[in-house]
């Protein structure tokens, strides 16, 4: 049976260079960075050259790139430290309804100390309305935090218009967004847009689980979670999971032309989207305009758990939504405005560079059959 892995968005394939370089990490070049002698010195050289990959990608110097364990860790220290080292300054966090679990339940936590969050809603095509961000953001605001690319529907945010609506408020606010489904896909240049924290991960971009990274701009101050050690400037203190950091800045180094790579995954969208458009009771969740990587649809009637069964069996790998959520109803298609019967049936595709036309066509066959067999529910 040809295995078809359309779940790009939960994890990737590691790359073959990167799966080397994680290999070399443990068996030969195995040293603790930060050992004063040879050994260290080697291995500190291969970190650092992580570092730099990420940092060139990004458009930043080297030193604003600090590692984590991935994209959770990666939001929860730019949220709670950006909170704690500003809440003198105010206690206003504004973010949207339709964020990652990482940082929805990092404020959920926040309010429970007194913070004040504004969570900004969503509509039809999963975009905030700016509106809406110019009212909810004041001078008591210390942190917006906005999502660059949502994680169940490709919906991408006008992420270039945030620091114009911070500063004409007069607020403190340092910006956060969470890039991981961006990084790596859209140039995204955190000089460029005003953005002070950016959270990246590994295994969305064919590099191991276990490594992620936090862009904090020169000059913002956010306090650490975790104390120890000096590693990573004590933001992040313990001895760093160095194999699966070398494994993510060869992943980055091994990324195709962006420009290239986009043209090829909007042709396998289109395809998929075509081919949708014309098998009954489908409903496709995701806006046009979103990021084409991510494809989120509903066969009415089929619940997501019972067509993810189906086609498993198959050998077809897809999801229902965040792999964080494992199953639980959908808060971004809520946040959507979507219907229950709609949420319940959900169904999201998630493309990369290894995936082929064959995939779209095997994917689109078992869905028509699974429309036509499976059992519906009331």
């Amino acid at each position: 049976m040809r295995e078809v892995y359309l779940d790009n968005s939960a994890t990737t394939m590691v790359c073959e260079q990167a799966a080397h370089k994680v290999m070399e990490m443990m068996t030969s070049n195995y040293g603790n960075p930060s050992s004063l002698h040879s050994k260290g010195f080697e291995a500190q050289k291969e970190m650092e050259k992580a570092r730099n990959n990420i940092a060139r990608l990004l458009g930043c110097e080297h030193e604003e790139i600090f590692f984590t364990s991935g994209g959770t860790e990666s939001n929860n220290t730019a949220v709670f430290g950006a909170a704690e080292a500003l809440k003198r300054r105010g206690n206003r966090i504004v973010t949207t309804a339709f964020e990652h679990s990482s940082v929805i339940e990092a404020m959920q936590q926040l309010e429970k100390r007194g913070f004040e969050v504004v969570y900004l809603k969503a509509g039809k095509s999963g975009i905030i309305d700016l509106e809406e961000l110019k009212e909810a953001v004041n001078s008591k605001t210390i942190l917006v935090s906005i999502m660059a690319v949502n994680n169940e529907t490709g919906a991408m945010q006008p992420i270039d218009k945030l620091r114009r609506i911070i500063d004409k408020a007069g607020s403190p606010a340092l910006l956060h967004t969470d890039a991981v489904q961006a990084f790596g896909k859209i140039p995204l240049k955190p000089k460029k847009y005003g953005i002070d924290l950016l959270s990246a991960s590994s295994h969305k971009i064919h590099g191991p689980k276990g490594a992620g990274a936090l862009y904090i701009r020169k000059g913002a101050r956010i306090l650490p979670l975790h104390f120890g050690g000096e590693q990573e400037k004590k933001l992040r203190p313990g001895t760093e999971p160095l194999p699966a950091i070398c494994g993510m800045g060869e992943a980055v180094e091994q990324l195709p032309d962006m420009a290239e790579e986009m043209k090829y995954i909007r042709e396998l969208n289109l395809r998929l989207r075509n081919s949708l458009a014309d098998i009954e009771n489908v409903h496709i969740n995701s806006d046009s305009e979103g990021l084409p990587y991510i494809l989120n649809f509903s066969v009415r009637g089929i619940r997501s758990e019972t067509m993810l069964h189906y086609l498993a069996q198959k050998g077809i790998y897809v999801s229902s939504g965040s792999a964080c959520a494992k199953g639980k109803k959908s808060h971004v298609l809520s946040a959507m405005g979507l219907s229950p019967a709609l949420i319940d049936s959900a169904v999201r595709v998630s493309f990369s560079r290894y995936n082929t036309p064959e995939d779209i066509d095997i994917l689109t066959k078992e869905i028509i059959n699974a429309n036509n067999t499976l059992a519906r529910s009331e």
